[in-house]
Parts: C-alpha cells; sequence; structure tokens
C-alpha cells in the first residue's frame, strides 16, 4: 500500500536534467559567449555547468558556473533573485564569493523554458565567475582552516544583518523551510525514510530534545541572516607560499559557495551547521566545534543562552542532513553517490556526540576554545 509521504514524494518536481548542448546554447542565447568547454558539476537539487570562454579583448580564457535551478524553486524568483544580490553584495564588499555576470539585457538571472521533449520546465539560469581552489573536503583542515572558516561565517551574517538592503529581503522568512534550523521538528514527516528502528529512534531523541531546551528560547537569540550551508563541499582554499614547523602546506579560505539555503536565523544556528559540517571528514572530529567556535566568537560573541543550545543544534542539524540525503535517494536515485556524502561519516559522529553527551562535549569546546585564542593572543 502506498503511503501518504510516499504519494507526496511521488509529485515533488525533479531536479533539472538539460544536456551541455543546452547548457552551451543558453550561454549564447542569454550572455551572448561563444564556449570553448562545457561540463557538469556535482550538484544536490539544482545543476550546474563549468564553462569556458575566450575573451579577445583581454586574449586570455574567462571560466563561469551556470546554475540551472530546479523547477521547485524556479517558482520564487524573488527569493533566488535576493539571494543572488546578497551573494553580489558580499562580493562587492571584498568577501570571497563568486561575482554575477548579467545577462544580455543586464538581468541577474532569467527564468527560461526548458524543453524536454515531452513536457517544459521554468528554470532559472544564472551565470556566475568560477572560483578555482581546493575544497576543504580535500585536505586535512587544520585548526587554523577551521578557526578562519568560523571567523568567515561570522564576516559574512554580520556584513549582511547589518548592510544588505533589497526590496526581497522579506524572502528569507522562508516559513517552513526543511534546512533551516527552527523547523527541525518538520523532520517527523520524513524519518520512514530511516528503516532502522534504533536509528529512528535517535533522530526522534534529537527533536524531542529541540523542543525542549530549544524551540522556546528562539526569541531569546540574536538574528541574523544565514548562509545556511557552510560545509567542507562549499568552501575552497587557496595555497600560500608558506609551510609550517612540520612542512605541511598552508591554506586560506578563498571561496564561499551555494547561497541556495539563505534564510533568516540566528548567530547560533550558523555556527551550529558550521561545526556539524567541519567535522565530517575528520578523523578527531569533537574538538572542531571548538575551533569553529573561537573563529566565530572573535567577530560575534555569542550568548549564554545560545551556548547552552549549541550542542543540540549540532546534533539537529546532524538529524536534518541525515534524514534529508536518505528522502532525496527515494527521489533521485542516480544521484544517490553525492547525496549519501555526509552520511559516510555523518552516522558515526551523530551517534558519538549523543554517546558522550551535552555536558562532555561542551567543555571540549569551550576548553579547546579557550585555549586556541589564548594561544592566538600570545603571538
Amino acid at each position: 500500500m502506498t503511503s501518504e509521504n510516499e504519494k507526496e514524494n511521488s509529485q515533488i518536481t525533479i531536479k533539472p536534467a538539460i544536456n551541455e548542448a543546452q547548457a552551451t546554447k543558453l550561454a549564447k542565447t542569454l550572455y551572448g559567449l561563444q564556449v570553448l568547454k562545457v561540463k557538469s558539476l556535482p550538484s544536490y537539487d539544482d545543476q550546474n555547468f563549468y564553462i569556458q570562454i575566450w575573451d579577445d579583448e583581454d586574449n586570455a580564457h574567462r571560466e563561469y558556473v551556470m546554475k540551472i535551478t530546479n523547477s521547485k524553486d524556479s517558482n520564487n524568483t524573488e527569493l533566488i533573485e535576493v539571494q543572488t544580490h546578497a551573494m553580489k553584495f558580499l562580493y562587492d564588499e571584498g568577501l570571497p564569493t563568486p561575482n554575477v555576470l548579467l545577462t544580455k539585457t543586464g538581468e541577474i538571472m532569467s527564468l527560461e523554458d526548458i524543453d524536454y521533449g515531452d513536457v517544459k520546465q521554468k528554470h532559472i539560469v544564472r551565470l556566475l565567475t568560477y572560483l578555482p581552489g581546493t575544497l576543504v573536503a580535500e585536505i586535512k583542515a587544520t585548526p587554523e582552516i577551521l578557526f578562519d572558516i568560523g571567523k568567515m561565517a561570522a564576516i559574512l551574517d554580520k556584513t549582511l544583518t547589518k548592510k544588505f538592503q533589497h526590496s526581497y529581503k522579506k524572502s528569507f522568512d522562508r516559513g517552513e523551510f526543511i534546512w533551516n534550523l527552527s523547523n527541525t521538528p518538520l523532520l517527523r514527516k520524513y524519518t520512514y525514510v530511516i528503516k532502522d528502528e534504533n536509528l529512528r529512534q535517535k533522530i526522534e531523541g534529537v527533536i524531542n530534545e529541540f523542543e525542549s531546551s530549544v524551540k522556546q528560547n528562539l526569541k531569546k537569540f540574536c538574528q541574523c541572516i544565514n548562509h545556511g550551508d557552510l560545509n567542507d563541499h562549499n568552501l575552497l582554499l587557496e595555497e600560500v607560499n608558506l609551510s609550517d614547523e612540520n612542512g605541511r602546506n598552508q591554506y586560506r579560505l578563498s571561496g564561499i559557495l551555494d547561497f541556495g539555503d539563505m534564510s533568516y536565523g540566528y548567530n547560533v544556528f550558523e555556527v551550529a551547521i558550521t561545526i556539524m559540517y567541519m567535522m565530517i571528514e575528520s578523523t578527531d572530529p569533537i574538538p572542531v566545534g571548538g575551533y569553529v567556535l573561537a573563529g566565530y566568537e572573535s567577530v560575534v560573541p555569542l550568548m549564554k543562552e545560545e551556548k547552552e543550545v549549541l550542542y543540540t543544534l549540532v546534533c539537529c542539524r546532524f538529524a536534518q542532513s541525515l534524514v534529508m540525503a536518505r528522502y532525496n535517494v527515494l527521489l533521485y536515485p542516480e544521484n544517490e553517490e553525492y547525496l549519501m556524502i555526509t552520511a559516510k561519516n555523518g552516522w558515526k559522529h551523530l551517534m558519538t556526540l549523543l554517546d558522550m553527551g551535552k555536558e562532555r562535549v561542551e567543555k571540549i569546546w569551550e576548553d579547546t576554545a579557550r585555549s586556541y585564542s589564548n594561544t592566538l593572543y600570545d603571538k
């Protein structure tokens, strides 16, 4: 028998499925570009293409990323537009975000009818400058890198909240957006995808803890505009011509990608989300939170009430990621490898957090943050 949840699944619009020839044609039609090279890039529920052209004026290659937004999100043009303007605003403020190439008609994006043969779908198309670099996921993140990531997260939140203005800014209030930590209880709608009863009970326990210790305190926290997805595949590093005392290469943060999860939230949400994702590939994941926290608080200190829920919110983000990854695999089984990146270590790390408990983990974070900050001060 088909469940109500399964009925709903079948009605959810799939991600874009255009080919390289269509992407090349869009680049020419919308931007007047003659494409030399095009290739598909990994993505969650949108579609991205790397595009290379030759610039006759500068006698050099130019590189871009074409983003094709899924047809469901493409219905919300105001949200996509304000996200894109926010990204361009941060670029203009000197943060390492992509810049936006305007269309031939001077628009920041274009809503296009994409012909799939038997059906047409509307997708928002944008062209962004390509940022080279090494993904954080591809290196062993040092305390210095983790501190810098936490610091950049705070700078981003502070800059957007204090300075960014746009007529569609209200669109960041996204209601029941599943990736906003405020909406953790909405996960119950999807937990049926977790077949292991023990794991499903663990997720339920995380949701219950959010409702008992976080939900009623949200009004006390400092609000901001969150990036909401500072994961190790959305952050780029560049090598600097230095090495540490052990001869290891040194890196600095050089790129922030993917602004599709932006929404109104709280400073502590950004910290929790960033900690969770920085834990994923770490061989010593628990202290990671201390380095990220130290970086964030070097710009935006957290209140006592916010720190008291940080552990729970990190667990909530693990729960969101693990449940929704499995859910999306049901929708897009051909994209399972990409969708399940977090799940490879995610369950293990969540179980470790829950087994260690709030008090013990928070003490490690606080001690690590204090020790690292003192080290910086001594320098």
